[in-house]
């Protein structure tokens, strides 16, 4: 646990800002991708959890204080085991408040975190995360609490910072940790730069070694792994047990990790490419220190890059792995092509021509638009349809029953990964228009195969 002054309230943080404040004092981070419960309650009277799920296991770890028992005088019924403790809501809150772990014997080892804001959790989207880290502020042992939207970048950072697998749920990081695990991994590749730079070779070295592969290089890539680590010949969706699922472990997980990877060695070299030039020379420290707040522009607009860059490849990459799978499924597509409407949807299964012909029924072809993340693009897709049947697939967990209801309204179907279909952490349950990607490939695209391929 690391010793810090008190934030001023004076001068508002932003999320991000007070998640790497949070991550920089706090000794161990837990972090929980909420379940539908941990945030329903904040809204709706009927529910009466009165706050967030703490797993036992995390509970115990040592990092939230031990639970006693409560002292109930001679009254009959089940034990009731708690600790109070003060927690800070920076993002809701100016003050402290007293927040009560509640453990009811009566319903086993689960504990719930109450007395909390409900502002914190009313909004959120789901799959979003909740943070806590125990500090020190103004003299007093306090829980800082951060609640962080699944839709925001400040969830993608913490997911980027602490590695977060697509399947993640809930874990107890120690960010000194990562900090060492992220530094051991650029060591070697920083010496090897180093070495490069003193010998006049860095433009070389470049070449090499930090040139950023294509988004269909990368892809193709990553469905090698995928195919390796699960003995597969191709990605065909009707050989896969849960296609969806493979997108995204294709995509969110192996796909990332090479990208992370090729992109931390791109913008190494590019930063010293910027501060100290391709030609070695000898410098003083005072020198570097004026070359860095010179550059600051240029830092600032590789950086910039380096965040745009990571949410174009998102896309690219996600239609890449939908066309191998038709492909390697036999599956008729046209991909790209103009319609009426001047609209180019990702995919037309079979074909436009095939869609045109006014067929009634499932013969008559479908649109399937491939969304890593939805947000309100769906509505754009949307003016694509033109009274065709339209399929949104994504391993987007974050979508809100609202919307999969405006969807319905418009005839649009969503085509999601096999685990999120009936997770606790999303809202998909209980929506007609909802379909896994298995269910999708056998009730919809195997029983019109004849037809399409004729």
């Amino acid at each position: 646990m690391k010793k810090s002054a008190e934030p001023s309230i004076e001068n508002p943080c932003g999320d991000a800002d007070f998640l790497l404040q949070l991550l920089d004092r706090a000794g161990q981070i837990f972090v929980k991708k909420l379940e539908n419960n941990d945030r329903d309650w904040s809204y709706d009277k009927s529910k009466h959890q009165n706050g967030a799920y703490i797993p036992h296991a995390q509970r115990e770890s040592g990092l939230f204080p031990a639970l006693r028992l409560k002292e109930r005088g001679s009254s009959v019924g089940n034990e009731i085991w708690e600790a109070l403790f003060l927690t800070y809501w920076p993002q809701f809150e100016e003050k402290y408040r007293e927040s009560r772990l509640v453990n009811y014997r009566s319903k086993g080892k689960e504990a719930h975190l109450t007395r909390i804001p409900k502002s914190a959790f009313s909004e959120l989207l789901p799959a979003s995360l909740l943070v806590i880290g125990c500090v020190q502020l103004a003299g007093e042992t306090v829980f800082e609490c951060l609640t962080l939207d699944s839709g925001s970048d400040e969830a993608a950072l913490l997911s980027d910072i602490f590695n977060l697998d697509p399947d993640f749920k809930v874990g107890i990081f120690r960010p000194e940790e990562k900090k060492s695990e992220e530094t051991a991994q650029i060591m070697d590749f920083a010496e090897e730069l180093i070495s490069a730079w003193k010998g006049g070779e860095i433009a070389r070295f470049a070449g090499e070694n930090a040139v950023m592969p294509t988004s269909y290089e990368m892809a193709f890539r990553a469905r090698q792994v995928f195919m390796e680590r699960h003995g597969l010949e191709n990605v065909s969706p009707f050989l896969i047990g849960a296609p969806g699922d493979a997108l995204r472990e294709i995509s969110r997980q192996i796909e990332w990790d090479i990208f992370r990877e090729f992109q931390r060695r791109e913008r190494a070299v590019e930063l010293v490419r910027i501060v100290m030039g391709d030609e070695p020379v000898k410098i003083r420290a005072s020198e570097i220190i004026r070359k860095l707040v010179d550059k600051l522009p240029a830092i600032d607009a590789l950086m910039l890059s380096a965040s745009q860059q990571r949410k174009s490849r998102a896309g690219y990459s996600y239609e890449h792995h939908i066309e191998a799978m038709l492909s390697d499924g036999q599956v008729p597509f046209e991909k790209q092509v103009i319609l009426a409407s001047k609209k180019r949807p990702d995919f037309i299964l079979p074909s436009l021509k095939s869609i045109d012909r006014k067929k009634v029924g499932a013969e008559a072809g479908l649109i399937l638009s491939a969304k890593t993340t939805l947000r309100e693009r769906w509505k754009q897709v949307e003016r694509e349809m033109e009274g065709r049947r339209l399929f949104l697939t994504t391993v987007d967990e974050n979508i809100a029953s609202s919307t999969i209801e405006d969807m319905a309204s418009f005839g649009a179907c969503l085509v999601i990964p096999e685990s999120l279909r009936y997770s606790k952490e999303t809202e998909y349950a209980g929506h007609n228009n909802v379909l896994s990607f298995r269910e999708f490939c056998d009730g919809v695209i195997a029983p019109n195969l004849k037809a399409w391929r004729l």
